[in-house]
Parts: C-alpha cells; structure tokens; sequence
C-alpha cells in the first residue's frame, strides 16, 4: 500500500528531525507527539508538521495519536537511565503500547528503532531491553521492520560533538574501551533506509543492521573528532578495572557521559559485515564530520 501519513514517535529528537524532514519532502503527512508543542516548533520549523501535545506512554493518548495515520516510526530510545526513565519503561513497555494502539487503530506499518547487538543475552541492560523490544514487535503480528543502526553521527550528534569538546579543556583524555570498535553511520543514511522501507513490502518482517562503510577504534574517533576542531589530546587507554571504576563515578553527575551499562555494552564491537540495505551507499565519515565539527556553534 502506499503510505501518506505517519506518527512519528522520537519526531524531535536527533533522527527524528532528519526523517521528518525526508518524509515531508516525499509528501507525506507527519504528525510528531511532543511534551511541548511549542518547543518543538523551533525545532521542525518550517517542516509542515502536524504536532501534538501528548504523553506517549499514555495507552489512551497513543491510540489518540494513531487515529487516522498508515504507519507508525516509533525512535524512542535513551542511552542512560535518568530521571525515572528506565530502559525496560522507555524501550519494552513503550513497545507494547505502541504495538497496542496500532492492533486497535488499524495501523497498516510499523517501523521500530533497535539497535546494532541487540539481544537478550547481551551484555548491558541497554542492549538487552532492546532485543526485549524487537521479539514484541516480531512476535506482534503487526507488518513491522526493525532497524539496527550502529553509532549514528552529525551535525547535531552527541558523540563526535562530544570528544570535540572535551579535547577542547582536556590536553589529555583518560580513556575507557580505547579499542572497542564502531561502525558510525551517518544520520541521512539512516533515515533515508527508514524512507525507503515504509513503502517497501519486502521489507515486513526484516531486521536490517545500519552500519557506515568503514570501522573505527573509540581511540582513533575521539582523536578525529579533536582534530577537526584543531585539537591534538594526549588519549590514555584506561585498563577495564579503571574503567569501570570511572564510569561508576561518572553516572552519578548531573551530565551522563558514560556509566557502567555503556562500559559494558562497549566490550561487544559495534560493527556489522552486511550491505547497507534498499541499494543506499552510505556516507564516510571523513566526508561528512568535519564540515560540522570544524564549526562548533553548528554542532551539538
């Protein structure tokens, strides 16, 4: 069936934005749930959207919000556990629900957001709440395809902006999982395999990896990105105990740069040895980050 609405859940966040933009130059309609309808208008303006006050996981109000609409793209996800968010809240129970609100409505589409090693044995609360997700929405019944993306950079990420920063006050950056490998794949990339697969019959029932064409070790990334901003750190690989250590340190201050999850969900590579999928040929970093990295007020 041809798609000409959509509920976008995640609409205002780093990918939502770039998929809502995709989506409306193809026409379609988009409707974004926000907390704030009007701090997300400075957010999608000028992009036709339709946005709503809303609480999405609120059963009620998600049905609400999937009344008249042929898919649903659900990008809800966070990395760390705050503020009463919590992994199994934000990732599991927002999945039932969705999937829910879409048997009631007649929802016709389903795309879910996951993320590259997922599984239920893997080795962070993260990692497996999100596997926990995709068995729902596989085992739901529903015409769904799930997307597995690595990393995912630009211009407003917080990964690469982040290392640039950092390289900015620290002359010398301790580092933990200095080897851990990556796979960044370009936030277009991603939403472009979003776009191409709502319309995509074949694409029910798959689960596609999104991986950018070349691997990185965290060392070389965070040295990258401080070089684009002019910045030559001394990196210092952290032994695992350190590590550990610091990150325990690190998630009980206001700004989450790293916790214990995110050290364990790094000693699995974050890479991929499939094609990227629908024919797109994805962007290298190098082409891509240093046209935002090198200007700090367009970053993150």
């Amino acid at each position: 069936m041809v798609i000409r609405s959509v509920c976008v859940l995640g609409g205002t966040g780093f990918v939502g934005r770039h998929l809502a933009c995709l989506l409306c130059a193809q026409g379609i309609k988009v409707r974004v749930p926000t907390r704030s309808a009007d701090k997300a208008k400075q957010v999608l303006t000028p992009l036709p959207v339709e946005m709503l006050s809303a609480d999405v996981h609120d059963a009620a109000q998600l049905a609400r919000l999937f009344t008249e609409v042929d898919a649903v793209i659900n990008l809800v996800g966070i990395l760390h556990e705050q503020g009463g968010q919590t992994f199994r809240q934000t990732h599991v129970e927002l999945a039932e629900k969705v999937i829910e609100a879409a048997r009631v409505t007649g929802v016709n589409r389903l795309l879910h957001m996951s993320a590259l090693n997922a599984s239920p044995d893997g080795p962070s609360n993260y990692l497996r709440s999100k596997a926990e997700a995709e068995m729902l929405v596989q085992a739901s019944g529903l015409p769904a395809t799930i997307f597995r993306p690595s990393v995912i950079f630009g211009a407003e990420d917080n990964f690469l902006n982040m290392f640039a920063r950092l390289a900015k006050w620290a002359p010398v950056l301790p580092l933990a999982c200095a080897d851990a490998k990556f796979q960044p794949v370009w936030v277009e990339d991603v939403a472009q395999a979003f776009v191409h697969g709502l319309n995509d019959a074949s694409s029910i029932g798959q689960r596609y990896d999104l991986c950018g064409p070349q691997v990185y070790r965290l060392r070389e990334l965070v040295a990258f990105a401080a070089a684009c901003r002019g910045h030559h750190p001394l990196i210092v690989p952290l032994p695992n105990a350190i590590a550990y250590a610091q990150a325990g340190v690190m998630e009980r201050l206001p700004v989450k740069l790293m916790t214990r999850d995110n050290f364990n969900s790094m000693q699995q590579d974050n890479v991929c040895g499939c094609a990227f999928p629908f024919g797109i040929e994805p962007a290298r970093m190098e082409d891509i980050a240093p046209k935002y990295l090198s200007h700090p007020e367009s970053g993150g």
